[in-house]
């Protein structure tokens, strides 16, 4: 007959679906009976209609059973009252709602994706890129910053709507990547504009940092609308260490444009990590040979001003080849570095994943917790 210590164990290895902590940490176990061989488990769910109640009581069940003498399992579900959801939101972020990321001791690497100009498929870079990281074992996150033209939900296929728990909103995810954007807050759904000024965008872009519940993450990207405007400035001062990664198109035009986006980390003090050319050549499905359809260089050409200009290197990450199934993928929700892992555009984007999220961060904000030695 197996002991409560035994079943108590057994579910200190059961994760929140969504939370991924073990359930006793969150104080989800209610109650433990055990009469023989037949355990009963009673949990509380965090509300009411969760929609992880099947996948939780399926793994409180193999848990439990997996223990020798158990005969039988059965799982009871209750839900938290008002009280028990502010002692776990207390326990997960605190008591104040802060931004992670800028927690002395964050080892979080965070990736704000810029454009100078829209078309250049700066959403489709960044949802690929973060299809790849998550492939290489990576934790991976994504903000739809874009408040005005969300797309990063369907190139992910994370359109379902997250889990409150006491104003901690628990993001979907897609393929593994965390999501949180506009759509699940408009009751009009995709269709529904978005007619807001400066303050609220950057009181949006906080509440997407601060009130959702994210996880020990490798990598946060955050994909920007295009240009220089208010979400941008926001987004440099919510995160004051992250990095840009410019996204341009190989035509001059684009490449001149997408040179401010990269400029404004010279006001806000941050690092440019580097430039992505997407859209860089076509193939010919005939004979193989490479057309300029937007033309040459642009990628290069944004590198080597930027880094004249910041008077630091800013590498050219990557040249993307147009591939019409990298927009086929975003359509579908089906990243084309998963769905087409050969296909050459897929390469160069796993490639660049590889340099961003390989990356080992630097000491900056990172407190060490050294205290200087006495002389005497």
């Amino acid at each position: 007959m197996p002991t409560r210590d035994q079943v108590h164990a057994a579910l200190a290895e059961v994760q929140d679906p969504e939370i991924r902590r073990p359930i006793t940490e969150l104080g989800m176990v209610k109650d433990v009976r055990i009469d023989g061989g037949a355990v009963s488990v009673a949990v509380y769910l965090t509300v009411a209609g969760c929609p992880m109640r099947d996948e939780i009581t399926g793994r409180v069940t193999r848990a439990v059973q997996a223990l020798q003498g158990v005969t039988s399992v059965r799982v009871e579900l209750d839900v938290m009252s008002d009280e028990q959801r502010k002692e776990m939101r207390a326990k997960l972020s605190g008591p104040e709602r802060e931004i992670q990321f800028t927690k002395p001791g964050s080892l979080t690497r965070i990736y704000l994706i810029a454009s100078g100009k829209g078309g250049v498929g700066k959403s489709s870079v960044t949802a690929n890129l973060a299809a790849s990281m998550v492939a290489r074992g990576l934790s991976v996150g994504v903000v739809d910053a874009d408040v005005y033209g969300h797309s990063i939900p369907r190139m992910l296929g994370a359109t379902g709507n997250p889990t409150m728990v006491e104003g901690l909103i628990m993001p979907p995810t897609g393929h593994g990547v965390r999501v949180i954007s506009m759509l699940p807050f408009k009751p009009g759904g995709v269709t529904q504009a978005v007619t807001w000024r400066g303050p609220m965008l950057h009181r949006a872009l906080q509440q997407f940092l601060a009130d959702v519940w994210w996880g020990d993450l490798d990598i946060l990207l955050v994909d920007l609308p295009p240009g220089t405007g208010d979400v941008a400035i926001s987004a440099a001062q919510l995160l004051p260490h992250a990095e840009v990664v410019v996204v341009t198109t190989p035509q001059e035009a684009a490449a001149e444009v997408a040179v401010r986006a990269g400029m404004v980390a010279k006001e806000t003090s941050q690092r440019v990590a580097g430039v992505i050319e997407n859209m860089s050549g076509f193939p010919c499905p005939h004979c193989g040979e490479v057309v300029d359809i937007f033309g040459s260089g642009g990628g290069q050409k944004v590198a080597n001003v930027l880094t004249r200009a910041l008077d630091t290197d800013v590498p050219l990450l990557g040249r993307i080849p147009f591939d019409v199934r990298l927009r086929e993928g975003g359509d579908s929700g089906a990243p084309l570095v998963l769905a087409e892992p050969a296909a050459p555009a897929a390469e160069v984007l796993r490639g660049i994943a590889e340099r961003l999220g390989m990356r080992p961060r630097g000491l900056t904000g990172i407190s060490l917790g050294l205290t200087p030695a006495s002389r005497f």
